[in-house]
């Protein structure tokens, strides 16, 4: 039977989704949620949504504290600032609310297919699942419905019981205990592959920006993944792989050279990533400065020749930068275009990064 305040409640959790789904573009863009990553909810403030609440009184403006005086009155009733305000003002209520549910919202929304994992029947996880009762086990298991049961049973059975003065006594043949079993779930994994360009003309926004993408890429394929690894690699001239914190924060002051960071994403899939086995997403975030032509025309060599074979997909973000060239997406378009896997996006502003995800997971890769 389902309780009128569980209706209540699905009912106010629909107004949440939709209000969400009204403002998607803006959630997107909420810098604060970059604070709240790796946790299961994150609490979000919505407007517009007013908790019933009882009103007390006809609205009259009279009775306990009110006495003499006028509305926006100094307490001490010595001058003042000016009239008290006659408008509503917005309610904002701060809703928990679980990054899958983020994530299906912002798949809703967007239209975006389920992503169809490769190699989901390769790898399997052991889980425990409670199939059963039996006589033996420890106490945390101990079914006390059946044990009082068996108890009742046992002492009505044997005329033990009072219905006068009702007291159940277990005794040791009356406990029963949960069982369990082991099962195999076959698992689909994935590995997130980010490369940024950390030289000097990615600065602070760039980096934001960045950040925001990331957040939202990996909120879409945890949605869609079981279990899920991330690697973040960071180049100039140089490219080395760090953490996730060191990822968003370095910055160094030197030149580019984007093909460092290709060769290093590719001597990680093949040390730790068999294709058979993992789904790979590579993404790529940078202002489109490159040391040369020739070393973007390399990139795309060691793309089509070496990684686009083993990928799910290749997202190449360019993020606008005022000391950036801009040319690398140019080079990416000259000589991977046609290519299912390739799919590049600009975010200018947070305004694009709304596009920017369509355009990477529209394809269901």
């Amino acid at each position: 039977m389902v309780l009128q305040i569980d209706k209540d409640h699905q009912r106010f959790r629909r107004i949440v989704k939709g209000k969400i789904r009204e403002d998607l573009r803006k959630f997107l863009t909420r810098s604060e949620l970059l604070g709240r990553e790796g946790r299961k909810y994150i609490s979000i403030p919505i407007r517009g949504i007013e908790i019933p609440h009882f009103r007390y009184g006809d609205n009259n403006d009279s009775g306990v504290g009110r006495g003499d005086g006028n509305a926006g009155d100094a307490v001490s009733g010595e001058g003042g600032v000016g009239p008290g305000g006659d408008q509503e003002g917005q309610h904002v209520l701060e809703v928990e609310v679980g990054l899958d549910e983020l994530a299906e919202i912002l798949g809703e929304e967007l239209k975006l297919p389920r992503i169809l994992p490769k190699g989901k029947h390769r790898i399997t996880a052991e889980r425990d699942r409670y199939s059963g009762v039996r006589q033996s086990g420890p106490e945390s298991l101990r079914h006390f419905k059946r044990t009082f049961r068996r108890a009742l049973r046992r002492q009505i059975m044997s005329g033990l019981y009072n219905p006068d003065a009702p007291r159940i006594i277990f005794e040791r043949r009356d406990k029963m205990y949960r069982s369990w079993k082991t099962i195999l779930n076959p698992q689909s994994n994935a590995v997130i592959i980010y490369m940024m360009d950390v030289s000097g003309s990615m600065g602070d926004e760039q980096k934001e920006l960045v950040r925001l993408e990331a957040f939202w890429i990996d909120a879409w394929l945890r949605k869609n993944y079981h279990g899920i690894e991330s690697r973040y690699i960071v180049h100039d001239v140089r490219a080395g792989e760090v953490d996730r914190e060191t990822f968003f924060r370095i910055r160094e002051d030197g030149g580019t050279r984007i093909s460092s960071a290709f060769r290093l994403a590719k001597e990680l899939i093949a040390h730790h990533y068999a294709p058979s086995e993992w789904n790979i997403y590579l993404f790529h975030f940078s202002d489109g400065d490159n040391s040369s032509e020739s070393d973007s025309r390399e990139c795309c060599a060691l793309m089509r020749e070496h990684l686009l074979p083993l990928l799910n997909l290749f997202g190449y973000c360019q993020v606008a930068s005022a000391y950036g060239s801009g040319n690398f997406i140019n080079v990416v378009h000259e000589h991977l275009s046609g290519i299912d896997a390739v799919l590049t996006s600009r975010v200018n502003t947070k305004d694009d990064i709304y596009d920017s995800i369509k355009t990477f997971f529209s394809a269901g890769r």
